[in-house]
């Protein structure tokens, strides 16, 4: 399997320019809910939201009690992180909201990779980390003397993500993976789960868990398994089936890379991914 979690790496207390505010929209896929992150640096007027989730009022109006805003900053194109953000706009009187996808744009222009957004005592900076969805990024965030990565769902404080073709591409999330471990002992804020005290060692234990699980499922397609439910059912035997569907996800994915891989192709799966941007 993917290994022990490294649960001794969990944080329970934030530095003080960082508020936690949890989405009441808890389930398998979002966990406890979505994490929507306020930054706020010592004696600035203007603070950073980043992932303002579904579109909640209740969860919105929380967050605009936080306010004034210099900007809203989207992780990834997820209806569990961004469903909210224009609404939330909307009740700041207009603040814009930046994403990498310009679909997500609020008064405001398409994030570019390695961009510095600065000002207010933060230093932001995007990290180009596509994989889960072609559109994620985190974010490298400098307060002083610390430093934050804020992961999005590219890494979860609690289980694994899911990387669902076509938007997601498992190819990529690996390169992404391999990218955030140059980040050790620096602390790991995700979209779902507990904070992380260091963002490269969570890299290091997905990227193990990736790949001791493509040299499961290659074991499976050579032993016959042709499809993703077939993978399924030799890889994850115990699935719940609450939530067997994310499993094909991951396994299509899983399928893809390795015929990507061999030189094969790709075959048509009939996963019906297209149930993740509901989530």
């Amino acid at each position: 399997m993917g290994g022990a979690e490294p649960e001794s790496a969990q944080v329970d207390r934030l530095p003080g320019w960082v508020t936690l505010l949890r989405a009441p929209n808890p389930g398998p896929m979002t966990l406890d809910g979505t994490n929507t992150w306020i930054l706020r640096a010592p004696g600035s007027d203007y603070a950073t939201v980043i992932d303002p989730g579904p579109l909640d009022e209740g969860h919105l109006r929380r967050i605009a009690e936080h306010g004034p805003f210099q900007f809203i900053l989207i992780t990834h194109g997820h209806h569990d992180h961004v469903e909210g953000a224009e609404r939330l706009s909307e009740i700041l009187g207009g603040t814009a909201v930046l994403a990498a996808d310009p679909a997500h744009c609020v008064n405001g222009e398409p994030l570019d990779p390695s961009e510095h957004l600065g000002g207010n005592g933060l230093e932001i900076t995007v990290l180009d980390t596509p994989g889960h969805t072609s559109d994620s990024v985190c974010f490298l965030v400098e307060c002083g003397d610390d430093r934050v990565v804020f992961t999005g769902d590219t890494i979860l404080g609690r289980g694994t993500t899911v990387v669902a073709r076509p938007d997601g591409d498992l190819g990529s999330y690996l390169s992404s993976l391999e990218l955030l471990r140059a980040y050790p002992n620096v602390l790991m804020l995700p979209g779902h789960g507990p904070a992380r005290s260091d963002t490269a060692e969570r890299a290091h234990f997905y990227l193990d868990h990736r790949r001791e699980r493509l040299a499961q499922v290659a074991a499976a397609m050579a032993a016959g398994a042709e499809t993703p439910a077939a993978v399924v059912d030799v890889v994850y035997p115990d699935i719940d089936p609450a939530v067997r569907f994310a499993a094909e996800w991951s396994a299509a994915a899983q399928i893809e890379h390795l015929l990507r891989e061999s030189g094969t192709g790709l075959r048509e799966s009939g996963t019906g991914t297209d149930r993740l941007d509901r989530l």
